[in-house]
């Protein structure tokens, strides 16, 4: 049995289709046990803000029109509003909106 060089090109495109397969999956495991880390840490926070008494509100001195428009996923909107309110620069509003909506758990 000779191998051709068309033979030989697509043997050598199924060899690189599995190695990149099984790079994926790796990958895909290490996503996997990253995302159950963070579950944990979560379940754990949620714990000791519980047992504390403390009540985690990811708006806590935003307007509720701000926050009305980051639940709406309105970010152009939120940062108008926040930039009317405080005077400060588009930047700044940008920068405040996005750790508001990390906070909130909405990016």
């Amino acid at each position: 049995m000779t191998l051709t060089p068309e033979s030989f090109v697509l043997f050598a495109f199924v060899v690189l289709g599995l190695m990149l397969l099984v790079g994926i999956a790796s990958r895909l495991n290490g996503i996997r046990s990253q995302i159950a880390v963070l579950s944990r840490i979560e379940a754990k926070l949620d714990l000791l803000l519980k047992q504390a008494n403390i009540k985690f509100d990811p708006y806590a001195n935003v307007s509720r029109e701000i926050a009305e428009a980051v639940r709406a996923g309105q970010m152009i909107r939120a940062i108008k509003l926040h930039r009317e309110s405080t005077g400060v620069g588009l930047k700044e509003a940008k920068d405040f909106i996005e750790a508001v909506q990390r906070r909130a758990g909405v990016v």
